[in-house]
């Protein structure tokens, strides 16, 4: 539960870091941990992370520490992973196809239900049995299924166009891998995912470390 309203992008963006690392905790049969600890193993700061988890009640107890479980639990619910979420896919090319068999949403409850694509060498094959269909009868599908989320995987020429049309049958929350940003209205979320701009910061870096 919030409780300063609304709470920065940035604290938003840290909490699947702590999740993640708890899993590992939990994976490898940790029952507690403390701030000081998850700081090691995430980078961020204790006092960091205290003031991240205090947005949402704080969940530990002063000289105890964290019940690992209970608080990846609580930033599960927090982060909506308590919930199961149905997923399209619209583009099922390199890209869609690595999306579709990426196990990270097997392992939650994300579940890919349909693929869409133009090339009809690929209409009615199937990737973790969700059926690659005719992208040409999407807005059927959408308003006859219930869909969550969907991830972009076009081209630029058309992923804004693809992006609107979709909205307009009711989808509020669109993963872009398209080499664009979307512009939606207010009530969808975007979230534009640009691999080239993390491998361009990581070749500044090694650069810059290369010249010293």
């Amino acid at each position: 539960m919030e409780k300063n309203g609304k709470i920065s992008s940035a604290v938003i963006r840290r909490l699947p870091k702590y999740y993640r690392y708890l899993g590992e905790l939990k994976r490898m049969g940790v029952n507690k941990t403390s701030s000081r600890e998850l700081s090691e193993m995430t980078g961020f700061s204790a006092s960091q992370i205290r003031q991240d988890l205090n947005n949402f009640g704080g969940f530990g107890q002063q000289g105890f520490g964290y019940d690992v479980e209970s608080l990846r639990f609580e930033i599960g619910k927090i982060l909506g992973l308590d919930k199961k979420y149905k997923v399209i896919i619209v583009g099922a090319g390199n890209i869609g196809e690595a999306i579709a068999n990426y196990t990270g949403f097997y392992e939650a409850d994300y579940e890919v239900v349909s693929l869409f694509d133009k090339n009809p060498k690929l209409i009615g094959l199937s990737i973790r049995n969700a059926v690659i269909r005719d992208i040409d009868y999407i807005e059927e599908y959408l308003k006859a299924e219930k869909v969550d989320i969907a991830v972009i995987c076009t081209p630029k020429s058309v992923c804004q166009q693809i992006a609107e049309k979709i909205v307009a049958c009711g989808i509020k929350a669109i993963w872009n891998f398209a080499p664009k940003d979307l512009k939606m209205p207010e009530g969808v979320y975007v979230e534009n995912v640009h691999l080239n701009e993390s491998l361009f910061s990581l070749t500044y870096y090694y650069n810059k470390l290369k010249g010293e």
